[in-house]
């Protein structure tokens, strides 16, 4: 079973040839979720052999370019691909307008089905649910409308130890049952503790996205424990004024919200254009917080690393 994060793009609101606009490729167990998606997105989908017919649901935190320019040209790819399973996405109601206008314009009509789920402009909902995995949005405090998202893995059903259960002659159709934690009574009405005849299985994972937020200590409960947290870090620390202005973070206040939140790893992102060197970042990042990973574009992480 796998849970790994694709930086796909890293960058703020300008692009250059090494560092492209923001998007996140979160691969749960053999299903992906693209995560915003930024101009040139899936080109870099392409670069990283990553199959873009496989995303079956993409999340927009916002309507910034910088987060969704690059949606109609993957939507329309996956068209002249010959797509034809459901494609799910998850933002602002504004955007359903945008995409139908575009396709409109183009006299595009898609061989697969199209579903829009809007995000509550002021309220935290889950957004997606099934026996995996749950993914939720969460309130940022940007200079427009805009959410993060949290995806936790659900805990998987202990594992059956065979021996054990020879052992004890436990039959098949009680398996459920002691995958689920029940103890098992043998014939001479010993008690067998479920401990001794399972053990647990897969950690589960969890990771947030918070993208294009002022420093918020109201996400500070809401990400409490979390293995990785992406937090934007558009400036160094120098330029504090700068970020609040600009509805922004600096290195420091996103290793303050990690610090404060008792979060496993930290992930930074979204650097302005003017840092040629990101080492910088990750520098002032890590005096604060000391497991902080710079996002740059191509870089794969494998949440079962943070368990070693």
């Amino acid at each position: 079973m796998s849970f790994k994060l694709t930086i796909l793009g890293c960058n703020s609101a300008v692009p250059s040839v090494e560092r492209h606009p923001t998007a996140q490729l979160l691969n749960a167990n053999e299903r992906f979720f693209l995560i915003d998606c930024g101009e040139g997105t899936q080109v870099r989908l392409r670069q990283y052999q990553l199959n873009f017919q496989r995303i079956n649901h993409i999340f927009i935190s916002h309507l910034h370019g910088d987060h969704y320019f690059g949606l109609i040209g993957l939507i329309c790819s996956m068209h002249l691909l010959g797509r034809n399973k459901d494609l799910h996405i998850y933002a602002h109601q504004q955007l359903k307008a945008i995409i139908n206008l575009q396709l409109l314009a183009s006299n595009t009509e898609l061989n697969y089905p199209l579903f829009f789920h809007p995000i509550s402009e002021d309220n935290d909902q889950v957004l997606y649910e099934d026996e995996k995995i749950s993914i939720s949005n969460v309130i940022l405090d940007h200079t427009i409308k805009c959410s993060g998202f949290i995806f936790k893995e659900k805990k998987s059903k202990r594992k059956i130890i065979k021996d054990k259960i020879e052992q004890f002659n436990i039959p098949f159709d009680k398996y459920n049952g002691i995958k689920e934690g029940a103890d098992w009574i043998a014939d001479s009405g010993e008690v067998i503790k479920n401990k001794e005849i399972t053990v647990e299985n897969t950690p589960v994972h969890s990771y947030a996205f918070c993208t294009d937020t002022i420093y918020n200590e109201g996400l500070i409960e809401k990400i409490k424990g979390i293995d990785l947290l992406y937090h934007e870090a558009t400036f160094k620390k120098d330029l504090a004024d700068r970020a609040k202005e600009t509805g922004h973070s600096t290195t420091y206040e996103a290793a303050t919200i990690a610090k404060k939140s008792a979060v496993k790893n930290l992930l930074i992102g979204h650097f302005s254009k003017r840092y040629k060197n990101l080492d910088e970042l990750l520098i002032e990042s890590k005096v604060e917080f000391k497991n902080t990973y710079l996002a740059k574009s191509g870089l794969v992480l494998d949440f079962d690393n943070f368990y070693s």
